[in-house]
């Protein structure tokens, strides 16, 4: 007997022992009258203790807050509420938890520094960093009361300073800027009056005991952090600020392993002494003997020539991006079948396959109807992928919790096109999720019909890509751009299946159906970016010219490049840098949109067309995707609760921006401005 069921059973087990045998000979009539009211009673109680809970702001519900703020004084900002026609739930950024709860300590602290940076991790969720720029200005000292700390003209030797130049951390002194800093026109820094408040919108996440990549074209002693091989910064690691690591303070914040190089330890990362700042730009510094070159900046590693690791080099570091989505090593909900399930853990360790093949051929020996592939390092896994599903059978190939391993599909057949290759059947169910896949795309493929037999039907199959990356071009260069840009990242094919993207990030989707024989496939795209990764480049249609035989539903998400489908049922607070096209006009619609004018789509509502405003357009930068300063309100606050369009739609980051600005004017002490910078 289960926990579930001794829950269930407790009134009946209060029974007398001769009514309970009394009640087995007549087939258990009475024990199923007490677990109805059995589960009446749990309601009851927990609902008892909700209400008890409720009583604190630690644990109240969300709806709750707004009323515990109430009996403190707590105001909402007019600015930050959700617009008038919203139609989704108040956002928990509109009314933050941990402000109502600090809100009366923060009262009494009225006027301090320390205060600032508080205001804006409880009402916002950024890390921050508060300057008073008095502090900066140049001045004619008294000679009887020197500053040697401050107030100093560049010291053009001062590598660290320069770095910091115009930054939150800058230690220079300036000459007065008479701009006010909370100005809604152009801002001013340096003034007596004057406090910035710097923020950080992107956050670090961490990748361990990973894979580093050779960068062969530029030599075998070079090798870069990030296993895809592009050039990016590395970030602070947590509990520290989420910035990119300077080349000046590379302290432990991150690690290099080569196994077998140089008389180190193998089973501990390299130690500090034996590592460089360096400047690797252009890959001309050569380390000395027992030494590696390490640039933070670029994320770039050098070996000495004469000393190369023999044995692979493994890397932990950390990255920055915006927010949980794609491929990463964060938390995200895991979701198991039900039923009986049939478990294959793939990685390192003594009940683990090393090999995916190894774990797909006992899956094929022994057919469970519900499987599951958990990998459970983040390592790098480079192997061919043949997945064939049998009618009804279900598949998850998933990471484990904070683990984020990478499928590199390469050239291992010259006649035949390599890569991902899902086989489906009527009623089969595929999912994807916590994975990377660069090298190649994923290829989808449905059961081939024969000739004179009916068609199967048109949703019998389901495909699941959740909280995945496929490398938008395969692969990319030193500078992001990708390796194939006129490449899709997906490509399904008959599939005859209901296909459901999910906060993951997707090259080009090539669609290739039947439009005869059936109606169009439904495919779902929710909190998600798809990059065609090329200006004019097709992000989702068919393999021919036309449109795609699909039926489109998009929420929340990113779209950079061209869209042609059969039909869209529905797109909302979404995106789409390039034209949109449907076949279908009368079906669906458009609403809180950005789209080009002069595009064929359905009926629109409050969609606009001016042009957005990114932090970056290349992937594997940290501000890809991410709206930029500049850009149209409209796009910023132009969703159905006045949050911004796009894939970060959730981040409530404008309402965030709303209250925190509003806060601290509030908490700023008299006669001082106070303004809002965002560091990333």
């Amino acid at each position: 007997m289960n926990a579930t069921d001794t829950r269930i059973d407790r009134m009946y087990e209060l029974l007398p022992a001769i009514y309970r045998v009394r009640d087995a000979d007549s087939g258990y009539p009475l024990r199923a009258l007490l677990r109805v009211i059995a589960e009446q009673v749990d309601v009851v109680e927990d609902d008892i203790a909700g209400l008890y809970e409720n009583w604190f702001i630690e644990t109240c519900s969300d709806w709750v807050v707004p009323y515990i703020g109430d009996l403190v004084g707590y105001v909402p900002v007019a600015e930050a509420e959700p617009a008038p026609d919203a139609t989704s739930e108040p956002l928990r950024a509109l009314v933050p938890r941990r402000e109502v709860a600090n809100l009366i300590r923060s009262r009494r602290r009225k006027g301090t520094l320390a205060l600032l940076e508080e205001l804006a991790e409880d009402i916002a969720g950024w890390p921050a960093h508060a300057v008073e720029y008095f502090r900066l200005l140049g001045w004619t000292q008294n000679i009887n009361h020197l500053h040697e700390r401050r107030h100093r003209t560049v010291d053009l030797h001062d590598s660290a300073a320069l770095e910091r130049l115009a930054g939150p951390f800058d230690s220079t002194a300036h000459s007065v800027d008479i701009r006010r800093i909370n100005s809604t026109r152009t801002l001013g820094r340096y003034n007596i009056p004057s406090i910035g408040v710097f923020v950080w919108r992107l956050r670090s996440y961490s990748v361990t005991r990973t894979s580093a990549y050779c960068v062969e074209d530029a030599g075998p002693q070079c090798f870069s952090f990030s296993a895809l091989g592009q050039d990016a910064p590395l970030f602070m690691k947590p509990p520290g600020l989420p910035m990119p690591v300077p080349r000046s303070a590379i302290g432990n914040n991150f690690s290099i392993w080569a196994d077998g190089w140089a008389g180190f330890d193998p089973q501990h990362p390299l130690p500090a002494s034996a590592l460089i700042p360096a400047d690797l730009s252009g890959w001309t510094y050569v380390p000395p003997l027992k030494h590696v070159a390490v640039d933070p900046v670029l994320g770039r590693i050098v070996f000495p020539p004469s000393q190369l690791p023999r044995k692979g080099v493994r890397v932990s570091y950390c990255y920055g991006f915006s927010a949980d989505m794609g491929g990463g090593e964060y938390s995200r909900p895991l979701e198991q079948p039900l039923g009986e399930v049939k478990e294959y853990r793939i990685g390192e360790g003594a009940n683990c396959y090393h090999k995916i093949a190894d774990a797909l051929a006992a899956w094929t020996a022994d057919e469970p109807a519900h499987a599951v592939m958990e990998f459970t390092t983040s390592g790098v896994y480079v192997e061919p992928l043949n997945i064939t599903l049998a009618p009804g059978q279900y598949l998850q190939l998933r990471a484990a919790n904070r683990v984020r391993p990478v499928l590199r599909l390469i050239d291992w057949q010259t006649d035949l096109p390599d890569a991902m290759t899902a086989s489906l059947s009527e009623g089969s169910r595929l999912v994807l999720d916590g994975l990377m896949i660069t090298g190649r795309p994923l290829q989808i493929i449905g059961a081939d019909r024969v000739d004179g037999a009916a068609p199967a039907s048109p949703c019998g199959a389901l495909v699941v890509i959740r909280h995945c990356t496929l490398v938008p071009g395969w692969s990319l260069e030193c500078d992001c751009e990708p390796r194939r840009p006129n490449e899709p990242s997906l490509e399904l094919t008959n599939v005859r299946a209901r296909v459901c993207i999910e906060k993951s990030i997707v090259g080009a989707i090539r669609i290739h159906e039947d439009q005869v024989a059936y109606e169009p496939i439904p495919l779902t795209i929710a909190d998600s970016i798809v990059d065609s990764t090329r200006p004019g480049g097709v992000a989702i249609g068919p393999v021919e010219p036309g449109w795609a035989h699909t039926q489109l539903t998009i929420q929340r998400s990113t779209v950079f490049g061209i869209v042609d489908v059969r039909a869209m049922q529905l797109a909302e607070n979404s995106i789409f840098t390039a034209c949109v096209n449907v076949g279908r006009r009368q079906l669906g619609c458009m609403r809180f949109c950005r789209v080009p004018s002069g595009c064929r789509t359905p009926r629109r509502h409050a969609c606009v067309s001016v042009t957005p405003q990114f932090t970056s357009v290349r992937y594997g930068e940290p501000g890809y995707a991410q709206l930029g300063a500049g850009c149209p309100v409209e796009i910023v606050r132009g969703a159905d609760d006045g949050s911004e369009m796009g894939a970060f739609h959730d981040l409530a980051q404008p309402q965030r921006a709303a209250n925190l600005r509003a806060r601290l004017a509030q908490y700023t002490a008299a006669g001082m401005d106070v303004g809002l910078l965002f560091a990333s």
